[in-house]
């Protein structure tokens, strides 16, 4: 009886890893295809059915899917946090179509598919899901990351919830199928401050956001950074211990923390004080795990001397980093030089046009859309210029980028993510 019992527990397992390996296909349209999961314009997501759109998505079926004149959301829960390769099928019986594909917190995966009338597009990318829990494993004890209410569990739920969740934007977007499958792939952790962190909001924009569309369906980003924090906090806050947690060897962390570092006061804080020892530890930490960290130095703030010189704001935190990366022999991106080479180019007449805000009042710290893309076409050139093995991920578009010699500002055009007011909280 007792062989019986385990033999039946060991099918009963497997079955389940089974179902929870098991791709998720969506058919939107009037004619769904054999072996996908019909998905009506009205279904609107619910933790009951799993998946569905998000609230006011103004979409229209055809046979062979649905489409838009505005952008929409659509999510489906997934089984487990994780990696998982999107399949998306694009294109429109009768119109022709562009669509740019994000997913959770407006990350940037398609920057722009156009499709003729009658013709369709399938593209791949993936997206890297998680949820605050921590697994005890190791020396890393059970938990959770210490998340920021409401800010992360009402604005940014998506990227902690247990459902992913794709944007479709652009001009008439049309989207056929969905397919969505657990991936065992590479993973670039990012931690930083609201420089790096996937922001929840235009006209608000940062370069760990961008990154994604530089990468093949080969590699996953995960944006493990958070707004106002530092070095300390991603300890403090346990966001570090998350990423061990699920690290594994030939997994890289990019790190890049400076502008609120530089805020910390008292005795044993400063730049080439606690800075350095932070980086220390989270170098130390992460190759313990079989992961490669790259340091990176924090972007330059727009600011200017009376007379119209640049006037540096991060220089020694900038050089802090560059001198721990030089001691621990780690790979080291430049981005607070790069940046002030991509400001200069721009004039400083001109550089508030990759700050967000409106008008002439714009932001001095934080970019826009333009600015992220920007600077994450930095990053990907430092990544290539340290010779990492991650070089070969990068898309193949790529072919290089001197900040000098930016893209240009007047024809740079990425629609903006809508401004969604009803998001689920976490757990909802």
């Amino acid at each position: 009886m007792k062989s019986i019992l385990v033999v039946a527990f060991v099918a009963l397992t497997l079955a389940a890893r089974a179902a929870d390996s098991a791709p998720l296909r969506f058919a939107f349209g009037s004619a769904p295809a054999a072996g996908f999961t019909a998905v009506a314009p009205d279904m609107n997501y619910n933790k009951e059915r799993g998946f569905g759109f998000e609230p006011d998505a103004a979409v229209v079926a055809n046979p062979h899917g649905i489409s838009s004149d505005q952008p929409f959301y659509f999510s489906a829960r997934v089984p487990a946090e994780g990696n998982y390769r999107v399949t998306v099928t694009v294109g429109d019986p009768q119109s022709e179509s562009t669509t740019t594909i994000k997913a959770e917190l407006r990350r940037l995966m398609v920057e722009k598919i156009h499709t003729g009338a009658g013709k369709f597009a399938t593209v791949s990318f993936i997206v890297n899901t998680r949820t605050p829990h921590i697994a005890a494993t190791g020396d890393i004890k059970a938990g959770e990351v210490r998340l920021k209410s409401p800010r992360e569990s009402t604005m940014e739920a998506w990227a902690w919830d247990d459902a992913l969740t794709l944007e479709f934007n652009n001009s008439h977007p049309a989207v056929s199928t969905i397919e969505i499958a657990r991936v065992d792939v590479p993973t670039v952790f990012l931690i930083g401050d609201s420089t790096v962190c996937d922001q929840p909001r235009e006209p608000y924009s940062s370069w760990g956001q961008s990154l994604t569309r530089f990468f093949k369906p080969d590699i996953a980003i995960a944006n493990h950074g958070e707004s106002g924090e530092t070095y300390r906090d991603s300890i403090g806050r346990r966001r570090l211990d998350k990423m061990l947690s699920v690290m594994k060897p030939g997994d890289y962390m990019v790190m890049q923390f400076g502008h609120n570092d530089q805020k910390e006061r008292g005795p044993g804080m400063g730049p080439f004080l606690n800075y350095k020892a932070e980086i220390k530890v989270h170098v130390d930490a992460v190759r313990a795990h079989g992961g490669t960290p790259v340091i990176v130095s924090p972007m330059e703030r727009r600011n200017y001397n009376p007379d119209g010189t640049f006037r540096p704001t991060l220089a020694d935190y900038a050089e802090a980093a560059r001198q721990a990366a030089q001691e621990l022999g780690v790979a080291f991106i430049d981005l607070n030089a790069m940046s002030m080479r991509f400001y200069g180019a721009l004039g400083k007449d001109q550089a508030y046009l990759a700050f967000a805000g409106t008008g002439l009042q714009r932001d001095a710290t934080h970019h826009d859309n333009y600015g992220s893309y920007e600077l994450a076409k930095c990053i990907a050139e430092g990544i290539r210029d340290n010779h990492l093995p991650l070089a070969r991920h990068l898309v193949d578009d790529f072919t290089g980028f001197d900040p000098a010699h930016p893209d240009d500002v007047d024809t740079f055009a990425l629609p903006p993510s809508p401004q969604f007011t009803n998001q689920r909280p976490l757990g909802d």
